[in-house]
């Protein structure tokens, strides 16, 4: 038998001896560690011969410190270090970092609280095992299968409900104890003054300045009352302040398909309106709610509700209920009925929709909510049968605010620049309502005094000579710059009786005023004797034939009417001319010339330089040979402003009554229109010593030599309008007469001489007079 030494793997470990040495544990046996590459000798049981021992060799790098001696398959690699070993090496053992020794520092502290509170929260734990295990959820569920493995149980998805509830309820009272109210009402609180100025910088007039007046719930009658309270809120009283379906359906709606919904108490509203912005936003929302629960605990319902009915939004530049009853039914709240409050009660919805006056839809939606208003005032007791069975003819508001109105020609003024504002620096109306807008208007104040005299005079003689006709007729005149400032208009007699502006109404035609943009278009253009051939230049010599009654002829032959017959231009007093220049014809306003021309040039030429020239496409009419007679039925600012156009070489500049805008003294951005080339400025030129010659030829001696004032009348064939269009120092005044029985019919009427005669035009004496410096 070979040598009984065994070479096997026991497991070790070091154990430190009472001197500091290190000894190794294996089996049962212990003896002193040898050197690194000693063998460890163990006594084998007495079953082994005496001589036989079994030997153990350690790797030389299971010892720290040793590095030569491999390890040998099939040994125990046995692994020790201590820092005496590491000193050996020349090796210092690494410092500890700061954070760990602060950790170690701070641990040692508690070391002797935790052991304090370790066995009561192992206790704690115990007991709450069970229970902890019963709640939690697993996922897949034991013993289920299919679907039903991902349904939670019912003590989880309580127990999710009630952790829910808890946190929103905690999110709540923390959100409701740091919201408050805050001190000072918002500017939509307090409405302010528009004020106009002059071109000259000085005062013209003020808005807003009555359109606010608090009123004591006492003096507000029950019925409007409750049937505001009937429209928005008829759980008022009893509510908490905010309404719980309304705001989750608001959120939902903002949240969930991006647009907004209403759903806010009468006391949300307030707060909104006296407290908050306008903006739409969830923030704005949430914070509402917070506010009005904490009102609703400060304020009494009543004193929540006054203030509401003071400062709610009811159009027409009103706010509150007591302006509101002034402006739509001229009469104080206290003399309201339930009818006429139901309506007003609409108004609340967004008055741009609800105003009846405003267009036929809108009278459509008011009827509707006023019904519905008044049905369901009855419905929560507030309202008898028997009063609501008299309430069936809707109570027309009137058609303008008197508390705007103050009857003076200024407030034609401030009609067209607060249109102009609104439109151009893009203010909304509720904002515009508000106040606080400077508005500095291209009004001259002198102008306009002279206008308004002229026809105020040419009124007051025809209401003298012949008061039957002159009590049907209509004066509108306008004086524009040839850079688009609107310098001057007369409006009408008086805004509280005539709501509409005559300057700016597109409602009788042009005439024979129209012919320049005839003639423009003919100069600018060319004309086409045949369908396909080349244009031929038009000159102010050219000739036409002047005859009246002359047939209209197209390339390929004459012009026939849908009924058949052949269209032939005709001229004033059925006179003939022969065969005349074009710019004789302007000048002696002969028709014919001017309807084949027109025709020649292409009819589509004639509208496109109309409208470059200033006048509205939606007032140019029918594309048909009449045009070229003044079928077209512009306004007066729209007339002076083409005038103004051949006086400018050319160039177009649109009309515009606004030249700046403040809101506080803050610039607010306004662009002003550019000019642009209407027609070339030979052909301006051209149309403008035509006129020239017309004037002179129809007024010798009425300018000085020198002075270039052009000028032209404008007749109709069936007498339905007269006109005056000229031009002085750059400044182009238009001025119409008319007959309409507005009573009876919107259809114009025979002037039947309230005009004046071709000797003396009332068109063309209020024009005279206008112009200052040709008196």
């Amino acid at each position: 038998m070979s040598d009984p030494r065994t070479s096997v793997r026991l497991p070790t470990r070091a154990i430190p001896s009472a001197e500091g040495d290190t000894v190794t544990q294996a089996g049962q046996g212990e003896e002193p560690q040898e050197p690194a590459d000693a063998t460890m000798q163990l006594k084998v049981p007495a079953s082994f011969r005496a001589d036989e021992t079994m030997q153990l060799r350690v790797p030389a790098e299971g010892i720290p410190g040793s590095e030569d001696e491999p390890e040998i398959p099939g040994q125990s690699s046995i692994s020790d270090s201590s820092p005496s070993q590491d000193r050996r090496k020349g090796r210092k053992a690494p410092s500890p970092p700061v954070r760990s020794r602060l950790a170690a520092a701070f641990v040692s502290r508690l070391a002797p609280l935790v052991a304090v509170l370790a066995p009561h929260f192992a206790r704690l734990t115990a007991f709450l095992a069970p229970y902890a295990r019963r709640v939690r959820p697993q996922y897949p569920r034991p013993g289920r299968t299919g679907w039903r493995r991902w349904i939670p149980s019912w003590r989880q998805s309580l127990g999710g409900v009630l952790t829910t509830l808890g946190l929103s309820s905690l999110f709540l009272v923390v959100a409701y104890a740091a919201t408050d109210v805050p001190d000072n009402l918002n500017t939509y609180a307090t409405q302010q003054d528009n004020v106009y100025f002059w071109a000259d910088g000085t005062p013209m007039a003020r808005t807003g300045w009555v359109q606010r007046q608090a009123m004591p719930l006492k003096d507000i009658p029950e019925d409007v009352r409750w049937a505001v309270l009937a429209a928005e809120n008829e759980s008022f009283y009893s509510d908490p302040g905010i309404s719980f379906k309304g705001v989750s359906r608001a959120l939902f709606r903002t949240l969930g398909q991006g647009d907004t919904q209403g759903g806010s108490t009468i006391t949300q509203q307030y707060v909104k309106n006296v407290y908050l912005n306008q903006s739409q936003t969830v923030r704005r929302k949430f914070t509402e709610a917070m506010i009005a629960l904490k009102l609703d605990n400060q304020m009494s319902k009543d004193e929540i509700l006054e203030g509401y009915l003071n400062t709610s939004w009811f159009g027409r530049g009103t706010y509150g209920i007591q302006r509101a009853a002034q402006a739509y039914y001229g009469k104080d709240v206290s003399e309201l009925n339930a009818s006429e409050a139901a309506f007003l009660a609409a108004l609340l919805k967004g008055a741009g929709l609800y105003d009846p006056t405003l267009s036929g839809a809108n009278r459509a939606r008011a009827v509707e909510r006023w019904t519905w208003t008044l049905d369901r005032m009855v419905l929560i007791g507030k309202l008898s049968k028997a009063e609501r069975a008299s309430y069936t003819k809707f109570p027309e508001p009137l058609k303008s605010n008197p508390l705007y109105d103050t009857g003076e020609q200024s407030d034609y003024l401030v009609e067209l620049a607060s249109q102009y504002a609104k439109k151009t620096a893009k203010i909304d109306d509720k904002d515009f309502d508000l106040g606080g807008y400077q508005i500095y208007t291209t009004f001259e104040k002198d102008r306009e005094t002279q206008l308004t005299d002229a026809v105020t005079k040419a009124r007051d003689k025809a209401l003298k000579d012949d008061p039957k006709n002159a009590r049907t007729a209509h004066y509108g005149a306008a004086s524009v710059a040839a850079d688009g400032r609107i310098l001057a208009v007369y409006g009408g007699p008086d805004h509280r009786t005539q709501g509409y502006n005559e300057s700016n109404a597109t409602t009788v035609p042009a005439g024979s005023a129209f012919m320049p943009f005839v003639y423009a278009a003919g100069l600018e253009h060319g004309v086409h004797k045949t369908r396909d051939g080349a244009a031929t230049p038009v000159t102010g010599e050219s000739v036409y034939d002047g005859d009246d009654d002359v047939p209209v002829t197209t390339p390929e032959g004459p012009y026939w009417d849908r009924s058949g017959k052949k269209v032939a231009a005709g001229n004033d007093g059925d006179k003939s001319y022969g065969q005349i220049s074009l710019h004789r014809a302007l000048a002696l306003s002969v028709n014919t010339p001017f309807m084949q021309l027109g025709m020649d040039t292409g009819l589509d030429k004639v509208r496109a330089t109309a409208e470059a020239a200033g006048l509205l496409p939606s007032s140019l009419g029918a594309q048909v040979p009449m045009m070229t007679q003044g079928s077209s039925t512009p306004s007066a600012i729209r007339m002076a402003s083409g005038y103004s156009t051949f006086a400018a070489a050319g160039k177009h500049t649109e009309p515009y009554s606004v030249r700046q805008i403040t809101h506080n003294g803050t610039k607010v951005p306004l662009v002003l229109p550019k000019p642009a080339r209407a027609v070339g400025a030979d052909t301006a030129e051209e149309v403008t010593s035509a006129l020239t010659d017309s004037f002179r030829t129809a007024h010798p001696g009425a300018a000085p030599d020198g002075v270039q004032v052009a000028g032209k009348a404008g007749t109709t064939q069936d007498d339905k309008s007269a006109w005056y269009v000229g031009t002085h120092e750059a400044v182009s005044t238009a001025v119409v007469v008319y007959r309409i029985d507005l009573a009876k019919s919107l259809e114009p009427l025979p002037l039947k001489g309230i005009d004046g005669t071709a000797d003396d035009s009332v068109p063309y004496g209020i024009w005279s007079r206008a112009m200052s410096p040709l008196d």
